[in-house]
């Protein structure tokens, strides 16, 4: 194994570097690339007369971009649909009222809002069901679909409003519940998640390329499941909502058709063995998985004795930071007592906390996790951990995340800051912000949930 010196770095760039690398091995523009052949081979066999690409989530600009520069001469029409500022810069025209859209060479790029959907991606979507609409047994359609896409991608079912979308997705946000459950809700009450865009494009043949952003990249849950059997019903979506007492606080179009659709008055989302998915083929070409061992393997390089903690992180965010400075403090502690443990450790991790919203402060997974690991390793030396969203985001602000370490809870305090009260007020942003804290890298143009990156010297 090649390492070379870290005494010339403090921890701080040891952590961006080793996450800029792990970003790096799901760079959706490579990750895309690698499969240009397989879908020439499948125009060309399948005798296709037309190829259509559509695409949405948070990396659906640089996939595009990938297809279009390996594809350009095989393309009938292309749209992509992405977070507002995901946009390549190159794609990103001055808003046209009332639809934010651009476009370059072959695609139309529209722009739509995350994690609540907006009227753009009404629209936009509109425009993707109406190009899949017209596909027939001699079009290819290929799929580009990343984290970002159960927002972007939005068609409430017949009696649902966007008013009403918007409504119960912020009340699931705020909480608690995890990607599966929100997705469950998302699926039945949408006439294009769960299987039914790939219901749309029947008899087209569809290739879906997908950057997973859920625990064991389960194609039913990446972006609801648009291309993919959904396993779930109507019944498991208002099991959610009582789960969470929401059933009182949701607006009444959206529980009205989940209790019809209990009722078999609504077909229910497409389950496995239905014909449409005869000529259907996802495809998962980039995970968190992937992001974990390419940060395992830059550590090893820069030196560091290195170990994947846990691929699979889930449950309160403020629970599972203090898990995590329980583990470093154990870990500093037996190194400190003389055994056998090499002195200079990262320690990674990944996966996709929640938050349950009780204060009214301004925050993310990421950055109540870390505020939450602070408190816990408060005082201790040599330990540092940084805690950021892939896709360069953490909740409703401009930070992927934070960076920690024993000096934090110190440095807030002696300016008046006290870290309780700004978790409890789900205020981690403000908190960082405070103290300069923050981790910001703007959009990384990928999206495969979290990680976590912790040094203990």
């Amino acid at each position: 194994m090649n390492s070379r010196p870290r005494l010339v770095l403090n921890t701080n760039i040891i952590l961006e570097e080793i996450f800029n690398a792990a970003l790096k091995a799901v760079d959706p523009y490579k990750s895309v690339s690698l499969h240009i052949e397989k879908i020439k081979l499948a125009f060309r066999n399948g005798i296709f007369k037309r190829l259509i690409i559509v695409g949405f989530g948070k990396a659906s600009s640089l996939m595009a971009k990938a297809i279009e520069d390996g594809l350009s001469d095989l393309i009938s029409e292309g749209i992509v649909i992405t977070k507002y500022g995901h946009a390549l810069p190159h794609d990103a025209n001055p808003p046209i009222p009332p639809l934010v859209k651009g476009g370059w060479g072959l695609f139309e790029t529209f722009e739509a809002g995350h994690p609540v959907p907006d009227e753009n991606g009404l629209k936009a979507t509109a425009e993707i069901v109406r190009l899949l609409k017209d596909a027939d047994e001699n079009t290819l359609v290929v799929c580009l679909i990343s984290g970002g896409g159960s927002a972007l991608l939005v068609s409430p079912y017949e009696g649902i409003t966007l008013i009403e979308k918007q409504a119960i997705t912020n009340l699931l946000l705020k909480s608690g519940a995890d990607i599966n459950e929100l997705n469950t809700v998302r699926k039945h009450i949408s006439r294009v998640k769960g299987g039914r865009l790939a219901e749309i494009a029947y008899p087209a043949k569809v290739i879906s390329l997908i950057l997973s952003d859920v625990i064991g990249d389960r194609l039913d849950v990446i972006a609801s499941g648009p291309t993919s059997p959904d396993k779930t019903t109507y019944n498991d979506a208002l099991r959610v909502l009582e789960k969470y007492r929401l059933m009182d606080k949701s607006p009444k179009g959206i529980i009205e058709v989940l209790k019809r659709g209990k009722e078999g008055l609504i077909p229910e989302t497409p389950k496995e063995g239905n014909k449409i998915f005869e000529h259907v083929e996802n495809i998962i070409i980039g995970s968190n998985r992937i992001v974990l061992n390419a940060a395992k393997q830059t550590a090893e390089e820069l030196g560091f004795q290195a170990e994947i903690i846990s691929s699979e992180l889930t449950g309160e965010a403020r629970d599972i930071g203090k898990w995590i400075a329980e583990k470093a403090k154990e870990i500093k502690g037996s190194s400190s007592k003389g055994q056998e443990v090499n002195d200079s450790r990262c320690l990674i991790s990944g996966g996709e906390t929640t938050v349950t919203v009780k204060g009214n402060g301004l925050g993310g997974r990421n950055m109540e996790l870390a505020l939450a690991f602070a408190m816990g390793i408060e005082g201790v030396e040599g330990i540092t951990l940084l805690s950021a969203g892939t896709d360069g985001t953490d909740g409703p602000t401009d930070a992927a995340g934070a960076i920690v370490d024993g000096e934090t809870v110190k440095k807030a305090k002696t300016i008046g800051l006290n870290p309780e009260e700004y978790l409890n007020n789900n205020d981690s942003y403000n908190f960082f912000k405070g103290i300069d804290g923050l981790f910001i890298t703007g959009p990384t143009g990928t999206n495969v949930m979290d990680i976590q990156i912790m040094v203990i010297e």
